[in-house]
């Protein structure tokens, strides 16, 4: 039997449930962070994001195959599964879900959700299928910890918006928190596939934040045409040999492109850096 403070590693979805009732009827609130592992101190931050919103936190570790396309790195995502639970102990977690594909797909697994309009554009036009990998994985998570409160990052901020709008319209009974990207000091946002970089690569790929940075400019003084506020975006990509995937300005809650870029909306990017493709995004 574990001790009170031990955190326990759970790899089934019926003793993670078994887990999550028994907290409910002691009358704990639960916080949930899922993630896909190879933590960093952004994930730790949503960590204790959730310690602050609830008694109990369980930490989710799983590389979800199906929100990878046929030619995305799901063989090759970095995982280094001791160090991601040394991290989740010191950080307080008292469960870690971390279960294998097989115990979260049947071999004959058939249904599946998809969210039919915030998912359209941006990461969802270049990674057909992705939101909806992500949006069943999620649903199940949540059928499987049975959390009251889930902290997700704005780095993916799609992703969130996704989200926040699958627990709308399906009725799950969850809080989503969305907390600050966390960015390295020289504003790099933080993530997983940092790790792909050289340090040639890890230099040039400042020019993301240096891009929403020049958006953000951009809008200082009131309102300014969307379509300079792109070009701007463009350009700063360009100037540090970024392939660009998408820059684009859309409404906060639609993620509809917008015509006049104002504070408010969000400026969002994606570019290849060598062969790894990364994100950010920055509300202006």
């Amino acid at each position: 039997m574990a001790g009170a403070d031990e955190m326990l590693i759970i790899q089934t979805p019926e003793e993670m449930q078994r887990w999550a009732r028994e907290r409910r009827r002691e009358g704990r609130r639960i916080g949930f962070v899922p993630t896909m592992g190879y933590l960093h101190a952004g994930h730790l931050s949503l960590v204790e994001d959730a310690r602050r919103r609830s008694d109990v936190v369980a930490v989710s570790i799983f590389v979800n195959p199906t929100q990878f396309g046929p030619h995305e790195d799901f063989s090759k995502y970095p995982r280094d599964e001791a160090r991601d639970l040394a991290l989740c102990r010191a950080a307080g977690a008292a469960a870690v879900f971390l279960p294998a594909p097989e115990a979260m797909y049947a071999p004959d697994a058939s249904v599946t959700v998809d969210e039919g309009r915030l998912a359209l554009g941006l990461c969802g036009a270049r990674r057909l299928g992705h939101f909806r990998g992500v949006c069943t994985v999620v649903a199940k998570l949540f059928n499987i910890v049975l959390p009251d409160v889930a902290v997700f990052g704005q780095k993916d901020y799609q992703q969130a918006a996704v989200i926040r709008r699958l627990v709308r319209d399906l009725n799950f009974p969850v809080e989503v928190v969305v907390a600050p990207t966390c960015r390295e000091p020289d504003g790099l946002a933080m993530s997983s596939r940092n790790v792909y970089l050289s340090g040639e690569e890890r230099l040039r790929a400042l020019g993301l934040s240096r891009a929403l940075q020049a958006a953000a400019d951009a809008v200082a003084d009131g309102p300014a045409d969307a379509e300079a506020v792109r070009r701007v975006l463009r350009e700063t990509l360009e100037a540090h040999a970024l392939k660009m995937d998408y820059a684009e300005v859309v409404d906060a809650e639609t993620l509809v492109p917008v015509a006049q870029a104002a504070r408010g909306h969000v400026a969002l990017v994606a570019a290849y850096c060598g062969k790894t493709r990364l994100i950010d995004n920055r509300v202006l």
